[in-house]
């Protein structure tokens, strides 16, 4: 009559006589041997047998009609079923209990005033304590029932969560993706247009560093070892279509590299810096990107010697925000995108998470 948890049940017997039952089944008829154990004059393990057996009849009782009928009229409750199932059960398995352990004895037990006295204190004592046990482990396997509930809906919550996280994050990585892409290609056609003996080189850089960008763009994460490699391959192909207005150096911590970041993290900020820095400078800039590990969390920069942050500016942009929506959804409110205007001209983009392992 233990509480016992819906989910992962045995069947038939194995369900009625788990452990947890049994265990509650005695503890339960400790309190009854212990009421008549002072004026027991018999042995006691004659008495401790006797609700041991009585015990396990009502066990028994109690675990069969817990499904059994599989229909009941609506007016009866299977609780109520239950309980009087079981006080109905005390005093046939009380008069088993002295008939099984006075076996054999010449006079039954019935002709022999103690031992009926015996038997009527058992049966007493056992219509009293028996339902009350019986609503204390239905009340308890209930709550039980309704724990395991309670953490399954949760379990299933945060499988939503989760599944509404994947999809937003792969939604804002379709956003990044062509926006890259269509940058990158009018880069190209520039080329084309101006007919620059240059244009076949740097669009062959491009398929190659295509090649090797955008199957990353669909993962979940990568790491910042290679989100340098590809700031490098696309700031060669940057520098391709204008040398002598790009120069750019690279700086990370051996330690960082081995972190993880969402895709698309360091490029989406050196993106930023040619497109708004260099590209409408003309004397164009220098770019340096710097990636250190302090105190557990990474700090990512890329500085930019081009034209600065223009005052009518209301915030971070397109790519940049998304940035950040990506960056939040991957580290909560653990993380930091900031731009900062640079002396006389230019700007730093920092953004600053959690140092967090992923695959090298």
């Amino acid at each position: 009559m233990s509480p016992d948890s819906p989910s992962a049940q045995p069947h038939g017997l194995a369900r009625i006589l788990a452990w947890p039952r049994v265990r509650f089944m005695l503890f339960a008829c400790a309190l009854p041997i212990l009421l008549m154990l002072p004026g027991w004059q018999a042995s006691y393990a004659v008495l401790i047998g006797r609700w041991i057996f009585i015990g396990l009849a009502l066990l028994l009782t109690f675990g069969i009609f817990e499904r059994w009928p599989a229909r009941l009229p609506r007016r009866l409750a299977r609780w109520a079923l239950q309980v009087l199932a079981v006080a109905f059960v005390v005093p046939i398995a009380a008069w088993m209990a002295y008939r099984i352990t006075t076996y054999g004895d010449p006079i039954p037990f019935w002709h022999d005033k103690d031992r009926l006295a015996g038997f009527a204190s058992m049966t007493f004592i056992g219509l009293l304590l028996a339902p009350w046990m019986a609503v204390s482990a239905l009340i308890g396997q209930i709550s039980g029932q309704a724990r395991s509930q309670a953490l399954a809906f949760q379990l299933e919550r945060s499988e939503l969560e989760r599944k509404a996280l994947d999809a937003r994050l792969r939604l804002l990585q379709a956003q990044v993706e062509p926006h890259f892409l269509f940058n990158t290609l009018a880069n190209v056609r520039e080329l084309v247009d101006s007919g620059s003996p240059q244009a076949s080189a740097v669009l062959g850089s491009l398929i190659a560093y295509l090649r090797a960008a955008v199957p990353r763009l669909h993962e979940p994460a990568t790491t910042l070892g290679q989100e340098l490699e590809l700031v490098r391959a696309y700031l060669d192909v940057m520098h391709m279509r204008i040398p002598d207005r790009l120069q750019f150096m690279l700086h990370a911590d051996e330690t960082a590299l081995t972190l993880s970041c969402p895709p698309m993290t360091l490029l989406t900020l050196v993106e930023n810096a040619v497109r708004h820095g260099i590209d409408p400078s003309e004397e164009g800039g220098r770019i340096e990107v710097r990636v250190v590990v302090k105190n557990g969390r990474c700090h990512a920069q890329v500085l930019d010697t081009g034209i600065g942050l223009r005052s009518s500016s209301g915030g971070l942009g397109t790519g940049l925000s998304t940035l950040r929506e990506r960056l939040q959804l991957v580290f909560g409110d653990d993380v930091q995108l900031r731009l900062i205007p640079i002396e006389p001209h230019g700007a730093c983009a920092e953004v600053e998470f959690p140092a967090r392992r992923g695959s090298p």
